[in-house]
């Protein structure tokens, strides 16, 4: 097979007329000739970190819409699924993955559960992460999100790190605001990569301890415009919903890079050669031995993909993809009994008090690193009272896998003037998540993830809408398109009951995560990130 057009050379920024010739897939030679031609073909776009779960649809149904956009391949961390089903919704992702063109590889969950401070579905040790590295779908250790663990030098994240080193692969980091004494202490173990930097100073001092970084715009965090000039070695997504990736997916990060002022091939680079090259994939270049992974596309502006070739078959072309996914359902994990407007009351220590000053977990928009604040709260009834007038709200977490344990506290930032949402998604042991004006609607949210075997809910005085995510309380096998309408519907209703945060779901996901600053909270209370311990909720009663 030969295949004609203007080439973009990654080692020497240049663009040439020449014709590729393919063998069995793999990139035979390159010549050069004299010749006109419209298109430019560049390496197939990988997305080096990527949560396939959080886009709510499986990795088939993934393809669909990636391929699409000149994505070809992939690193996908499922430690979203391994949280909820361990070894089992792992080979789920990897056996799905299995019956598309796009090239999913895979980083072995080094975090599962992520820390002790929740209650996930599944327990991954070393053993474990010896036998995923062993397959030949795994190409690293995935994030380190347990940094508290590798500075204290926890033997069961060491040992985890350990068994990567003997199979040669490396080992991806998670460190936000991570820095001085300890960051050099992360690092030491080997640790090579991050996605959590969010200014420029904070990812040049992880530069300056050799670490790689990657430059995430995703769904919920947008650090490509802060970071254009920090020398990142990688863009990545790390979480992109359906209803983003509808819009675009690399394509769309590079049509960014160059609007804040990235040079072309430099912006190319992070998105083909730099990712292959450290994760020892047979990709990223446009040359011999190389597998056949091109992708077609106007111009250096506007990078629209006019045609996708993987290992030298075409599956994209004139806006036709010549793959349809077929995924397989799941049985459900959620062992959860439905719940009562009571459960989600907090309640005062003394009832005869009149008053309660708690700690508030604060949100702002486009980050998942959360503040904390104080606020003064009515008791009525020997129950502490949201304040909707302050946009002090009430959130819960509820365990899903049979202990029925729920946490509440509150929350500022989410603005609903009535009603509640819920989410099966909350990051990283997937336990229900609900924030609301009043226990009565939290109840009813919550009872509809339950009903639906997991997904997401929004109710309000007026409206009901929700998503049914079965595949795990995280993935829908629906279209993406139809996943995406559902999603939209849904974060409009949450904007009309009041809140104005971009993407209040995606948010919401990320409250419970207790390895991102500031304040989180999970199915076992409120949690300092920075202390590392969980506090009170309530600071006294008055």
């Amino acid at each position: 097979m030969i295949i004609k057009g203007n080439i973009l050379n990654v080692f020497t920024d240049e663009i040439y007329p020449g014709e590729i010739e393919i063998e069995h897939g793999i990139i035979q030679s390159i010549k050069e000739v004299n010749k006109d031609f419209n298109d430019i073909i560049v390496p197939g776009f990988i997305d080096a970190h990527i949560h396939i779960e959080s886009s709510m649809v499986t990795p088939s149904r993934f393809a669909e819409i990636a391929l699409k956009h000149g994505t070809t391949s992939v690193v996908a961390d499922p430690h979203e699924i391994a949280n909820v089903m361990g070894v089992e919704g792992i080979d789920y992702m990897v056996n799905d993955a299995k019956h598309t063109p796009l090239k999913f590889y895979f980083s072995a969950p080094s975090c599962v559960p992520t820390t002790k401070y929740e209650t996930s579905g599944a327990e991954i040790d070393s053993e474990i992460i010896d036998n995923l590295l062993s397959r030949p779908e795994f190409v690293s250790l995935g994030e380190v999100m347990d940094y508290y663990g590798v500075i204290n030098e926890n033997k069961n994240i060491i040992s985890k790190i350990e068994v990567a080193k003997k199979h040669g692969k490396p080992i991806d980091g998670h460190a936000p605001l991570l820095s001085g004494k300890n960051l050099q202490k992360y690092v030491k173990h080997g640790i090579s990569t991050d996605h959590e930097s969010t200014t420029k100073r904070e990812a040049e001092e992880k530069r300056r301890m050799g670490m790689k970084i990657m430059i995430r715009e995703g769904s919920e965090s947008h650090t490509l415009e802060e970071l254009i000039h920090s020398n990142g070695e990688f863009i990545v997504s790390d979480d992109l919903r359906a209803d983003d990736l509808i819009q675009g997916h690399l394509d769309k990060c590079l049509r960014k890079a160059i609007d804040f002022g990235m040079d072309p091939f430099e912006a190319i680079r992070l998105v083909t050669l730099n990712p292959a090259e450290h994760y020892n994939l047979n990709a990223g270049s446009i040359s011999p031995g190389k597998c056949a992974d091109l992708v077609f596309i106007n111009n250096l502006e506007d990078f629209k993909v006019k045609r996708v070739i993987i290992n030298g078959n075409t599956i994209f072309k004139k806006q036709k993809l010549l793959y349809r996914a077929k995924p397989k359902p799941l049985a459900t994990t959620l062992h959860i009994t439905p719940k009562k407007p009571e459960d989600f009351d907090l309640k005062a220590k003394n009832p005869s008090c009149k008053s309660a000053t708690v700690n508030v977990i604060t949100v702002q928009d486009n980050t998942i690193i959360t503040g904390r604040s104080s606020a003064k709260l009515n008791i009525d009834k020997g129950i502490i009272k949201p304040s909707v007038f302050e946009d002090v709200l009430k959130i819960s977490v509820v365990e899903r896998y049979g202990g029925n344990t729920i946490a509440n506290g509150f929350v500022k930032g989410y603005g609903i003037k009535n009603g509640a949402i819920a989410s099966s998604v909350s990051h990283d042991s997937h336990n229900i998540i609900t924030v609301g004006t009043n226990s009565k609607y939290m109840a009813r949210a919550t009872n509809n993830i339950i009903e639906n075997k997991g997904g997401i809910a929004a109710i309000s005085n007026n409206d009901k809408l929700d998503l049914p995510l079965p595949i795990a309380g995280l993935m829908s096998d629906k279209p993406v398109a139809d996943v995406a309408k559902n999603s939209t519907e849904l974060n409009e209703l949450v904007h009309k009951m009041g809140c104005d945060l971009r993407s209040p779901f995606t948010t919401l996901s990320f409250m419970a995560l207790s390895v991102v600053p500031s304040l989180k909270i999970t199915n076992k209370g409120l949690f300092d990130v920075d202390a590392n311990k969980f506090i009170n909720v309530v600071q006294h009663e008055d």
